[in-house]
């Protein structure tokens, strides 16, 4: 055990002295704008919060009401236990949320890749990805049998390419997978030209929409129904623990690929279902985001004028077109001086670094939210600027690099 021990240890020093290790912070508050920590109240930008639905009153109502129906607890796996009326709701709202004939919820948008990928791919079939999908689509295909073909990010000559190779190996089922919004670097899938080869070579499309849905499209229906794509992708993938606030994930098509993830999906086979209360919430956060649209008009406007603030002190920010908002300084002891420097100046946005991302664009994420006042999005931006001149960033801002 001392050996073992030593082993982990050796590793967690060599974090150390790349600047890469950093504890866990702990909130003494709700997720928000802003955010307490060691006693100190910090603008939050480091939120999946877009919405603000996490601290909305009808979702905290609907969890209370729900406990006090359904009990905290939901008992065991739905296979085996049962299956609560509150939860076929959820699926049924989540269908029709997302212009599907189906959906199922899983434990997680993590957990709900790995069911799909699991559940519907075999060694006769052919998976063709995105090489910057999120590491949960990584995790699902390395779970299966089936063949892999990866394709450089937005490449849609190697895709054509990937899946000719998959036709003329003579795969069975072959499965584009993409992420909608890609969680790193905030760019958005080219959606219309995947659908459109993969139709041409007789494949189907899997959208993981974690970081669209509540962001993109009517409502923030997510990427597919901002590209008019409906009846076009064969799954939608999604989480119910970012714009929707609660948590959980859910996977969205056919009547058939639901009954098929019920049945051979194992992490919906081996894990119990959510507790009725993030359910009921999680219904309630789709009546809000249809019924409140100005909060997804507010997130744009955040998103626009900080995303523009930060370009105009000359930060790169890669090439995002959402609220996923990279500030990228080079290497990861960078980034984390960065976010620490923040911190002292009242800004809570951590930094990251390989292998989240490559090594050499590490990075301060950034994500407002529709909760975010301009004054707050001020003091943030000249936390920015405070904190690059403490450190020495070579700036470049954007009245310079267009003059």
């Amino acid at each position: 055990m001392t050996d073992f021990n030593s082993s982990l240890a050796e590793e967690l020093d060599q974090l150390r002295a790349e600047g890469r290790f950093r504890p866990l912070v702990v909130l003494q508050s709700a997720q928000d704008a802003e955010v307490v920590i060691e006693g100190q109240r910090l603008i939050n930008l480091s939120s999946n919060n877009y919405l603000g639905l996490n601290t909305h009153p009808r979702l905290e109502e609907a969890a209370i009401l729900a406990t006090r129906k359904w009990g905290a607890g939901s008992g065991a796996v739905r296979t085996i236990a049962g299956t609560m009326a509150i939860h076929e709701e959820l699926e049924q709202r989540l269908a029709e949320f997302k212009g599907t004939e189906a959906a199922l919820t899983l434990q997680s948008g993590y957990t709900a890749n790995l069911a799909v990928l699991g559940g519907v791919l075999g060694e006769a079939d052919a998976v063709v990805s995105d090489a910057l999908n999120h590491a949960s689509i990584i995790d699902g295909i390395r779970l299966t049998k089936a063949h892999r073909y990866l394709f450089p990010h937005r490449d849609m000559g190697a895709l054509e390419g990937r899946l000719e190779e998959a036709r003329r190996d003579g795969r069975r089922r072959v499965l584009v997978v993409t992420d909608g919004v890609f969680s790193m670097d905030g760019d958005i899938a080219p959606l219309p030209e995947i659908v459109a080869r993969a139709e041409a070579a007789g494949a189907a499309v899997m959208v993981d929409d974690a970081h669209g849905s509540g962001v993109l499209g009517r409502n923030g229906r997510g990427s597919v129904d901002h590209f008019h794509l409906e009846g076009r992708v064969a799954i939608q993938v999604g989480t119910l623990s970012k714009a929707i606030g609660v948590l959980g994930g859910y996977a969205a098509g056919s009547q058939e690929l639901r009954d098929t993830l019920i049945h051979l999906g194992r992490p919906f086979l081996f894990s119990t279902s959510h507790p009725p209360a993030v359910v009921a919430s999680c219904i309630a956060a789709l009546e809000v985001m249809q019924e409140e649209p100005e909060r997804q008009e507010r997130l744009w406007e955040n998103t626009r004028y900080f995303k523009a603030g930060l370009e105009g002190l000359g930060f790169d920010c890669g090439h995002s077109e959402t609220p996923i908002t990279p500030v990228i300084v080079g290497e990861a002891s960078s980034a984390m001086a960065l976010s620490d420097e923040l911190r002292r100046r009242g800004v809570f946005a951590q930094g990251l670094g390989f292998p989240t991302v490559p090594k050499d664009k590490g990075r301060v994420r950034t994500i407002v939210t529709a909760s975010h006042s301009r004054e707050q999005l001020d003091r943030a931006l000249e936390a920015f600027a405070g904190a690059a001149g403490a450190l020495g960033l070579d700036l470049h801002p954007a009245e310079a690099r267009s003059a």
